[in-house]
């Protein structure tokens, strides 16, 4: 598998977990030492924070949806560092999302290091 598709692949999990409702399996893909900013502009640090936001998240508003992420681009910017636009949907709810991230590979694994989503007008 090469960079792009491991790469793609977070988002697969992203998906896959959000389905499920699985909140520990949706943050695994951030790096322990996240820094997230969420569509309210709200800063979470750290994988345990995403992990407790979207728990609530899936619990709640987002109960029984989906997320069906199209990545946009994935730039490679320096060894083990790719620059990654996607844009989502959330359905049946029908918000659309924009984010960009920094996604990294740290002892042979890719997670997601910066992460900006936001609503796009």
């Amino acid at each position: 598998m090469n960079t792009e598709q491991e790469v793609r692949g977070l988002w697969q999990t992203m998906a896959e977990a959000w389905a499920l409702g699985d909140a520990a399996k949706f943050a695994g893909v951030f790096a322990a030492d996240v820094d997230f900013v969420n569509v309210r502009g709200e800063e979470q640090t750290g994988r345990a924070q995403v992990e407790a936001g979207h728990a609530k998240l899936f619990e709640t508003v987002y109960r029984n949806t989906r997320l069906v992420p199209d990545v946009r681009l994935v730039r490679p910017i320096a060894d083990g560092v790719c620059l990654v636009h996607v844009t989502s949907q959330v359905l049946p709810a029908g918000i659309g999302t924009h984010a960009q991230a920094l996604v990294t590979r740290r002892a042979g694994e890719w997670s997601i290091s910066a992460f900006h989503n936001m609503i796009p007008q």
